[in-house]
């Protein structure tokens, strides 16, 4: 798995909240669409393609809109994707869309003061750009060629479509993420600091060494953590899944195989929000592993032991 330092929640004025759609067209009779809704790295909404229903992964994803204004953005989005299938079916041979293909689209708004929001919608056709909202109109990208030119043309005659897009962009997507900041305070401001410890196991190859730096309690989920020789990070690092604690908090294993005399000198490096802009290091040979852990936990029990089973 790749490791990445993702961003954390940030201040209110560089925070960002984002639609994801990922539509797959297999044939010219089966389409399946995806849908998520996140605030900058954290997924807050999902969406059931079933029953066209928006789906709360958290006690205040509803920010402070009522129900009402939600039984209204779940129609939307039910009579949008119902649309875009139509309209992709009936003119897929027209624009040359060879079954199977991808479509996908994020529509964002981001705060970098309440006064100056701004907004995005881009869509991508098989991974690659194809065109934008921009102002009021639709845009083909540089990358869409001719075909994305003809689509944008075509949405283009669509006043209703267009004005709609722009107000939820525009108007709708801010004042609900204003609204998010507020319901979710309590945990976006949540900062629990991880506490880590070092282990090793042997590997099937003679003379080598697996390094495990174990990482738990931390809380929000973003964590960055690496395995060093000095600044020097460790291509061979790799990371589990981050796994969840019964407390709501997160645990993470990374593990880094070497040849046992190369085990001198390299550190594990732990970055999260909780830690106020300095890394956690733990540093290899500094450290009591889990097996010594355990050596001095079964020891002296053998030794208590010993004058009973003599009696």
């Amino acid at each position: 798995m790749k490791l990445q330092f993702l961003q954390f929640i940030k201040e209110p004025e560089q925070i960002s909240f984002h639609l994801i759609q990922i539509s797959s067209f297999a044939n010219q009779s089966w389409a399946k669409h995806q849908g998520s809704g996140w605030l900058d790295e954290l997924q807050i909404h999902g969406w059931k393609s079933e029953s066209g229903t928006i789906i709360f992964l958290h006690t205040w994803s509803k920010g402070n809109f009522s129900n009402k204004e939600f039984v209204f953005l779940e129609l939307l989005f039910r009579e949008y994707f119902i649309g875009l299938t139509q309209q992709i079916q009936t003119h897929a041979s027209q624009f040359h869309f060879e079954y199977p293909f991808e479509i996908q689209a994020s529509a964002s708004c981001e705060l970098h003061s309440p006064e100056s929001p701004e907004s995005f919608f881009q869509a991508a056709f098989e991974g690659s750009d194809f065109l934008s909202f921009q102002n009021i109109s639709w845009v083909p990208a540089p990358e869409g060629g001719s075909r994305a030119k003809k689509i944008c043309d075509l949405l283009n005659r669509y006043e209703g479509i267009k004005e709609i897009v722009y107000n939820l962009t525009r108007n709708t997507c801010p004042r609900f993420l204003l609204g998010l900041l507020d319901a979710g305070k309590r945990e976006l401001q949540r900062r629990v600091r991880p506490e880590a410890w070092l282990s090793s196991g042997l590997t099937v190859e003679p003379g080598r060494l697996l390094l495990v730096c174990h990482v738990s309690g931390f809380y929000p989920e973003p964590i960055w953590v690496m395995w060093m020789r000095g600044e020097q990070e460790q291509v061979g690092t790799k990371q589990d899944d981050i796994l969840p604690n019964a407390d709501g908090t997160w645990y993470l294993r990374v593990i880094l195989e070497v040849a046992a005399e190369e085990a001198s000198g390299l550190s594990c490096r732990v970055r999260h929000s909780s830690l106020g802009g300095r890394d956690m290091i733990l540093y290899w040979g500094h450290h009591t592993s889990v097996n010594l852990v355990l050596l001095a936990v079964i020891v002296p029990v053998i030794l208590l032991l010993i004058p009973v089973l003599r009696a």
